[in-house]
């Protein structure tokens, strides 16, 4: 397989189903987003912590290439359609609430800083945050099916990898900076 195709040189990409759009169509930045978050846990996987969020972390991955998957096929009928059910996010909250039950209670915000693996597992979370504002995007548009669970997935996956940073931090020995208001 070739893995250039010269279908795209007009600014046109497929997505499943074989419907063609732009590739600046929302449906192309919810999964360019979730191709940038995919691709950041990959590099947060790639450092140096404990194997318990790293097994967690893999899984994520490949949930993140499902929801891709409906994202590509939700204009348009596809057999290639990929199942995805509420377990996926039960998953998610079971383990938030073992690695929370491990850490200081929060009392205030915090900087996203820290460790190497920390600051990764931040800006992975902020990335999540932005791929879930775009999928709400297109959840506007007249969608094949609903991409409700999707969109919980991702807000609970923001809430996971906030967790994770925090316990990877505390893992290294790595102080919480509070957020201190900047006087003017």
């Amino acid at each position: 397989m070739k893995i250039y195709t010269k279908t795209g040189d007009g600014g046109e990409t497929g997505l499943l189903g074989g419907i063609r759009v732009g590739k600046d169509h929302i449906c192309i930045e919810v999964c360019g987003s979730l191709d940038e978050l995919n691709s950041m846990i990959g590099l947060v996987r790639s450092g140096e912590f404990g194997e318990e969020v790293n097994s967690i972390l893999l899984r994520v991955q490949n949930d993140l290439f499902d929801v891709g998957g409906r994202v590509a096929a939700c204009l348009g009928e596809s057999s290639q359609l990929p199942g995805f059910d509420a377990t996926r996010f039960k998953f998610l909250e079971t383990k938030i609430d073992q690695l929370q039950a491990e850490l200081p209670e929060l009392k205030q915000f915090i900087l996203p800083d820290g460790s190497e693996s920390g600051c990764r597992l931040h800006l992975a979370r902020a990335i999540c945050r932005r791929a879930e504002r775009n999928l709400v995007a297109l959840r506007e548009l007249n969608l094949e099916f609903d991409l409700q669970k999707e969109l919980v997935y991702l807000n609970r996956l923001s809430d996971f990898l906030f967790v994770a940073a925090r316990f990877v931090n505390l893992q290294a020995n790595q102080q919480e900076t509070p957020w201190s208001v900047t006087p003017n």
